[in-house]
């Protein structure tokens, strides 16, 4: 059991005063006294000098940092614990020149810090649902209004994506939400997203014809916002619509812009906060740390 519990940033700096600390943290969370090797499950490992362990079957060295989100970084724990706090406890997020003010390193060492930690967020963004379940899109992207004359694109108003990518997204009552980035809104598209996550549930949604589908495979009610309705009893859409406002308050509070590219991590960086609500920031930020065995290298970042 992790004994731990920081609910500021102070006490995370009080709770770690040093690099070794943060490493035996790390090992509590991933091992919790039983070392097993990133190589081969299977394997003995011997422990070294220095917090390093070698994996009997492989030959192979490693740390508690191997395949994780620090493997082969020069920043010190302490400094990805701060950001990973900062994070997760700042409730629409932080940009990367304010994080680099924050933990003294480079704009650009900061952005990649981000969106290292984002790559872990999407642990919470592939939940089944079930019972009643609301499902919407949105679209990111600036409103062709706000343009300048020579930038305007012709024809994308209302649900077009030729200057705004959509978003699909799904949420049960009083329970988890989705949202994935997709590449139209068509009635395939969306059918294919739903059946990946809903199992057993009542689907509220507003009049788009991509929920045509929908009613073939379970019960369906709609909301006609085209009718200025918005609420017919237990029929609305409005926790997702909640979420939207979030996310898109986020992104254009804070972040200002983000690419198609790296759309997906920004959306599960919300969710993870959305999904996470109920919890304490010490409980939010273990649990990034308990799942952040997916590491991203730059080269990934910037042509995968």
């Amino acid at each position: 059991m992790i004994t731990q519990n920081f609910n500021s940033i102070l006490e995370l700096f009080n709770a770690f005063p040093t690099e070794q600390s943060c490493i035996e943290h790390l090992e509590k969370l991933r091992w919790n006294g039983y070392v097993v090797s990133p190589f081969d499950s299977t394997s003995k490992v011997y422990k070294c000098k220095e917090n390093r362990y070698r994996c009997k079957n492989t030959g192979k060295y490693f740390n508690v940092k191997t395949n994780t989100l620090f493997d082969n970084t020069k920043i010190e724990l302490r400094k990805w614990f701060a950001a990973i706090w900062l994070v997760t406890s700042h409730k629409k997020g932080i940009s990367s020149l304010q994080l680099s003010r924050d933990i003294d390193v480079t704009q650009k060492t900061a952005w990649f810090m981000l969106q290292r930690i984002r790559n872990c967020f999407g642990i919470e963004n592939n939940n089944e649902l079930n019972n009643t379940v609301e499902l919407d899109e949105t679209y990111m992207g600036g409103k062709n209004k706000n343009r300048h004359e020579d930038k305007k694109v012709e024809h994308s108003q209302g649900r077009s994506i030729q200057d705004k990518t959509p978003v699909f997204g799904m949420v049960e009552r009083g329970g988890k939400l989705n949202a994935k980035v997709v590449s139209d809104t068509s009635c395939a598209t969306l059918t294919k997203e739903t059946v990946k996550f809903v199992k057993d549930a009542l689907i509220c949604t507003d009049e788009w014809w991509g929920y045509n589908s929908i009613k073939q495979l379970f019960s369906h009610e709609i909301v006609n916002h085209k009718c200025k309705e918005y609420a017919r009893n237990n029929v609305y859409t409005n926790t997702i619509e909640g979420f939207w406002s979030l996310l898109k308050r986020g992104v254009i509070g804070i972040y200002h812009f983000t690419s198609k590219q790296h759309l997906q991590r920004y959306v599960d960086e919300f969710v993870f906060r959305y999904n996470t609500r109920k919890h304490t920031e010490c409980k939010r930020f273990n649990l990034l740390l308990q799942n952040a065995e997916h590491r991203l290298t730059y080269k990934q970042l910037i042509y995968g």
